[in-house]
């Protein structure tokens, strides 16, 4: 199990105007995918596929507000999803949403920590 962050979350109730903001205060390059209503979000350099490629940058996405995305979410990559939700459930945590395919790049699950925080984690295809 890697245990890296390697992407976060942030909802917005108005697309444009969230996406205007990060990009004004900080640069980051958007780009709003209409299929999936999702924006990607880069923070920093990416290689020709899109995905970071300096050392520390982590990249994310931006949604509408809804359950349970209702809040910022940092996401952990995980060897197995599965394995890691019933490892987190028998360490006190709640499973929120299990494995969701992401296209063909991998699976997606989201959980609360035994402090109630909402995450998630990733599992590379």
């Amino acid at each position: 199990m890697t245990g890296r962050v390697v992407h976060f979350e942030i909802p917005y109730d108005d697309r444009e105007r969230a996406e205007r903001f990060y990009a004004d205060a900080f640069g980051w390059q958007i780009a709003y995918l209409p299929s999936l209503h999702y924006s990607i979000v880069q923070t920093g350099p990416t290689d020709d596929d899109g995905r970071p490629s300096g050392v520390g940058y982590v990249g994310g996405g931006m949604l509408k507000r809804e359950s349970p995305t209702d809040r910022p979410v940092i996401t952990i990559e995980v060897d197995d999803i599965d394995a890691a939700l019933a490892n987190i459930e028998s360490l006190g945590g709640m499973p929120v949403l299990g494995r969701q395919a992401v296209g063909e790049q991998g699976w997606v699950a989201y959980f609360k920590d035994v402090e109630g925080n909402l995450l998630g984690l990733w599992q590379q295809a």
